[in-house]
């Protein structure tokens, strides 16, 4: 490559904004990237988590505001993560007792919710550092991070190399891309665990947003959340939202389910066969900002914050019940123990590939 090309490519990285976020107590360097379009709308990401921090979009009177929880600064994530907008895995949600069986052999997970092992453990890829590097191509901003799991990591076989690529298009999508491939069969799940307020972050709960999600069956739980195995019609159920409907119009029903989650906590089987299909559409309708969400995965994780309180967050702001909501793309919770659920294994040879892309916009 001449100088002149080498620059060329360099100027073009170099329009992806990298800064400093910190260090991590064992003396790791965190960097931020800002990604932005013509359009205003802005993403940042740290490396530690491959957590998004912040997306900023425009209402319908054209203000922006920041629409995701999460913290200033690195020590908050460090000690206080309840993974706001983090990459959950190995393995995202709650897998039955940490345990599965993979070719007659038992693999004995680490368990850190109750009983059971949940978003990849005690130190997941929400808590280690990724390697990262920007991009811009075709009018995309991006950045690739990198890590690499080594085999035994929270008790998975297997050494695992993931990466995740975030690239925002001048369409206003933010894509997220995710990848791996691993020298032992192990099970692979990965989501991205934002949690947003289309009003703003910090501002009020999330009640009035109207949600829809392209689902005609749900995954009911136990009293640990785990799936049943059941794939039941939200026919009838607070969980029918086919049509749009207030996330709280049915949040405090009389019905087992909702119990159970103290709210939405539950895994929703998508309609839609192979490729990129539709999973949800949000509408804030005080601000007229949307949200759309398509993926490749077969279930989405719908999340109603029904855990906040009183959590300190950004700029001074308080994050009360139900002050965010999750739209968590991924396989079915503990896909390793039940063969009926689309699988999860990942082999030597094959390659996990899964793509989310989040739309940001207005209804006028």
């Amino acid at each position: 490559m001449s100088r002149l090309c080498a620059a060329a490519v360099l100027a073009l990285v170099a329009a992806v904004n990298r800064s400093p976020f910190g260090r991590t107590a064992e003396g790791t360097a965190v960097d931020l990237f800002t990604l932005s379009n013509a359009h205003g709308i802005e993403v940042r990401v740290i490396t530690y988590g491959a957590i998004i921090t912040s997306v900023k979009t425009p209402d319908r009177n054209g203000r922006f505001a920041d629409i995701v929880l999460g913290f200033d600064d690195l020590d908050s994530y460090l000690t206080r993560s309840r993974f706001f907008g983090a990459v959950a895995g190995r393995y995202a949600n709650r897998i039955a007792k940490g345990r599965f069986t993979i070719d007659g052999k038992t693999f004995q997970l680490a368990t850190n919710n109750d009983a059971n092992h949940l978003h990849g453990g005690v130190k997941g890829f929400d808590k280690v550092v990724w390697k990262a590097e920007p991009f811009e191509r075709n009018g995309n901003k991006g950045v690739v991070l990198k890590y690499t799991s080594r085999d035994g990591e929270e008790g998975y076989p297997g050494t695992l190399n993931a990466s995740v690529t975030y690239t925002l298009t001048p369409r206003d999508e933010l894509v997220v891309d995710y990848g791996a491939t691993t020298d032992k069969a192990t099970h692979v799940n990965l989501t991205q665990h934002s949690y947003f307020n289309l009003a703003g972050e910090g501002n009020g709960d999330v009640l009035r947003h109207q949600m829809m999600i392209n689902a005609d069956r749900y995954t009911p739980v136990d009293e640990g959340l785990i799936p049943t195995g059941e794939l039941a019609p939200v026919d009838g159920t607070p969980f029918d939202f086919r049509k749009p409907a207030a996330i709280g119009a049915r949040i405090d029903a009389d019905d087992e389910q909702i119990r159970r989650g103290a709210g939405y906590d539950h895994n929703f089987v998508l309609n839609g066969g192979r490729g990129l299909h539709l999973a949800a559409r949000v509408v804030e309708p005080a601000t007229g900002r949307t949200l759309v969400v398509e993926t490749t995965e077969p279930g989405v994780q719908f999340y109603s914050g029904n855990r906040l309180s009183r959590a300190p967050g950004k700029s001074g702001h308080m994050y009360d019940l139900r002050g965010g909501f999750c739209l968590e793309t991924q396989h079915f919770p503990d896909s390793p123990n039940k063969p009926a659920f689309p699988s999860t294994l990942l082999r030597p040879g094959e390659t996990y590939a899964t793509k989310t892309v989040f739309t940001f916009g207005i209804a006028r």
